[in-house]
């Protein structure tokens, strides 16, 4: 079986929305011909939002997904109306997911709970309408703000943690196999060293319809904690 489903790195480009326009709308109807300002304010932006989800365990989801847009939100209208907000963008994410700023390298937060969200890059605030700006010197103001722009970064997210239960030792020592014994996992297993070249993740069902997640870590050999095999980020993510 092919290790494609194992990803715990992933650079994305993120995209907040646009806040809505505030109208400069003035009040009309049979009995008024000139009223006064009642102009609603913009909709915020879409946010791009993180939550945590315990029922995936690699970001698999987020490999080939490398832009993620919100929505901008709808601009005011007549009668203090205010814009609708654009839809946020939500990336379900493994608990241990760290997310760090690209270009910085900057920690940004981490994901350590169930239902967990945090936001990632804030979408733009909605323009004011011209009833803000009424005033005793201006009764009919004739102006409202513009949306605040939203925000375009480019963000990693890393893998912290895998598994509750790792497998470690040297390798062929038969610890695929004993995965895909106690779990419905498929690793490639084979006569030969090095068979397993990244972590293979399964589902431990134990009594009480309980359960764990664990890992089947390749064959650790000398110098591996130096980097050798390109094994530094392996232990990074431990």
């Amino acid at each position: 079986m092919s290790n494609s489903n194992f990803v715990d790195y992933v650079k994305i480009c993120c995209r907040s929305g646009k806040g809505g326009a505030g109208s400069k709308h003035f009040h009309r109807d049979r009995t008024t011909a000139k009223g006064g300002p009642d102009g609603g304010d913009g909709g915020r932006g879409g946010h791009v939002i993180l939550r945590g989800n315990k029922q995936i365990w690699t970001l698999l989801n987020l490999k080939y997904r490398k832009h993620v847009i919100a929505e901008h939100g709808d601009p005011g209208s007549a009668n203090l109306k205010t814009g609708k907000n654009g839809k946020d963008e939500i990336l379900e994410v493994p608990l241990g997911t760290v997310a760090k700023d690209a270009e910085t390298g900057e920690f940004i937060c981490e994901i350590t709970s169930d239902g967990e969200e945090i936001v990632l890059l804030q979408g733009g605030k909605g323009g004011l309408g011209n009833n803000h700006f009424k005033s005793s010197t201006n009764q009919a103001p004739r102006y409202a703000q513009p949306g605040e722009s939203g925000k375009e970064e480019w963000k990693i997210l890393e893998l912290k943690v895998l598994a509750d239960v790792g497998l470690v030792g040297f390798p062929n020592a038969g610890k695929s196999t004993l995965l895909s014994v106690v779990s419905a996992a498929k690793p490639e297993i084979a006569n030969y060293p090095f068979t397993t070249l990244v972590p293979n993740l399964g589902i431990v069902a134990y009594r009480d319809h309980k359960s764990f997640v664990m890992a089947d870590i390749p064959g650790i050999i000398e110098g591996a904690h130096k980097g050798k095999r390109a094994w530094t980020s392996f232990f990074e993510a431990y």
